[in-house]
């Protein structure tokens, strides 16, 4: 075989690879990305012109791929994978150091190893772009979801406002006249009952954010530190260890005192409720130039991924019947957004749920 024929071997060879692996990108499923990454990374060891001493190991993120019996090597062609013009990973090629020099390689193999990371680099761009537009999908979505549970909740809280007084008006006053202490005791029921249902309709106006609010300049820390101290007990009943941490002795916020106390009890129970016997809550305040952030995470079971964009809509709980009405993260959604802030939830590592809550800076 000539030199020219030899050559001309390698260009079909280079051609055929990055044709390959451009159809792999084309067809890939994002779901299933580590398959069509080892793919590639077969293509790239046919590709060069010792392919039978020919090694590839491909690294970007989580993934780590590489050719059976991979032996890292001095002797290699290397290439970065950048996605939105940062270095998240590489492309490395080798050869057995032994056998082998830098000679070897051939000019248009680090050139086809630079084109085969751009393509990796723009399929992980289109990635991220999919997974942003699909959050950005679920986000409004759910807030156009709320929008109308809010309007729905505000008019049924309205409606049910007066017939409840109605109730607890005409029980007080036909106790007042009863002296049959049974009759009483069913009176005092009804009473009780009543309250217990006009406490869901203050919720329900607090998520559609109908309750009248009295807003001051608030130190937070001090108003966190009394929350903890009432909440001591729960903290011992399930041996669990917090950890706290202030980024500065003084945070202060615009916000109602009473509202803000509601949010802050709703979110360290239910991190306590769902955190196992001995587990860590870790309970963190963050002052930065333009918000207060204010993180609160458990190591539970998390929340599932069916789930995730239901944790805010009112009446839906998975805690067992009778332990909650699934009506706090509602209430807690509405008052934040009363208070201008953002709330969102993620996965705590290993296990578990980190809750995130802006508020914005005085």
């Amino acid at each position: 075989m000539t030199s020219t024929e030899a050559r001309l071997k390698e260009r079909v060879k280079e051609l055929t690879c990055l044709y390959e692996v451009t159809s792999i990108i084309v067809n890939a499923d994002y779901d299933k990305l580590e398959e069509s990454l080892e793919a590639i990374v077969l293509c790239l060891k046919k590709a060069w012109q010792f392919n039978e001493d020919t090694e590839v190991i491909l690294v970007y993120e989580s993934f780590r791929i590489k050719t059976d019996n991979y032996r890292p090597s001095k002797i290699c062609l290397y290439s970065n994978i950048q996605v939105f013009d940062q270095k998240t990973g590489f492309i490395k090629v080798s050869y057995p150091a032994e056998k082998y020099t830098l000679s070897d390689f051939l000019i248009e193999e680090q050139a086809l190893l630079d084109n085969i990371s751009l393509v990796i680099g723009n399929l992980f761009e289109r990635k991220h772009i999919r997974e942003r537009e699909a959050a950005i999908k679920r986000q409004m979505e759910r807030a156009d979801r709320l929008h109308i549970l809010g309007e729905i909740t505000a008019g049924i809280a309205h409606e049910l406002n007066t017939p409840l007084a109605n109730i607890l008006g005409f029980a007080e006053l036909l106790k007042d006249s009863l002296t049959d202490k049974t009759a009483i005791r069913d009176l005092e029921k009804i009473m009780e009952n009543a309250i217990f249902s006009r406490e869901i309709v203050k919720k329900l106006m607090f998520f559609a954010c109908e309750m009248p609010q009295e807003m001051n300049e608030i130190a937070i820390n001090p108003l966190i530190e009394n929350v903890l101290n009432l909440l001591k007990p729960s903290f011992r009943t399930k041996n669990i260890q917090l950890k706290k941490s202030f980024s500065h002795e003084t945070i202060a916020i615009k916000a109602d005192t009473v509202q803000l106390t509601q949010v802050l009890f709703n979110l360290i129970m239910n991190a306590i409720y769902y955190s196992p016997i001995g587990g860590k809550i870790e309970l963190n305040i963050q002052q930065s130039p333009k918000n207060v952030q204010l993180t609160i995470s458990d190591e539970g079971e998390g929340i599932s991924k069916e789930n995730e964009d239901k944790v805010f809509e009112p009446f839906f709980t998975t805690k067992p019947l009778g332990d909650g009405s699934g009506l706090g993260l509602s209430v807690v959604h509405g008052i934040i957004n009363s208070h201008q802030g953002k709330i969102r939830h993620e996965p705590n590592k290993p296990t578990g749920t980190i809750f995130t809550v802006d508020f914005p800076k005085l």
